[in-house]
């Protein structure tokens, strides 16, 4: 093994087994909450929520709107060319005598 490898793996290996003793370390949640900091959680979650929504609807709308007006302007092109197709045609059977 190289001695670069080497050094990465006991580092990782030092890592991995220190990692639990770490996650133990910190601090968790309280025991007990009161009641009005339940509400308040409560209250945090119903915007953060709302806000989620907000933005789902936003990007949705976004993109409606690009959609139709990407399929608008393609109805418009091709409305366009057909229409000078059908002038063209007219202009050269207007040139041609009918039998």
């Amino acid at each position: 093994m190289k001695t670069g490898q080497y050094i990465s793996a006991c580092i990782l290996g030092a890592a991995l087994a220190w990692a639990p003793a770490l996650s133990f370390s910190q601090p968790s949640q309280p025991a007990q909450s009161s009641a009005k900091q339940d509400m308040k959680d409560a209250g945090h979650d119903t915007k953060n929520a709302a806000k989620s929504a907000g933005h789902g609807v936003k990007k949705g709308s976004e993109r409606a709107y690009h959609a139709t007006k990407r399929g608008s302007k393609k109805a418009v092109n091709k409305t366009k060319n057909a229409t000078k197709g059908a002038v063209n045609g007219a202009k050269q059977g207007a040139k041609q005598p009918q039998p």
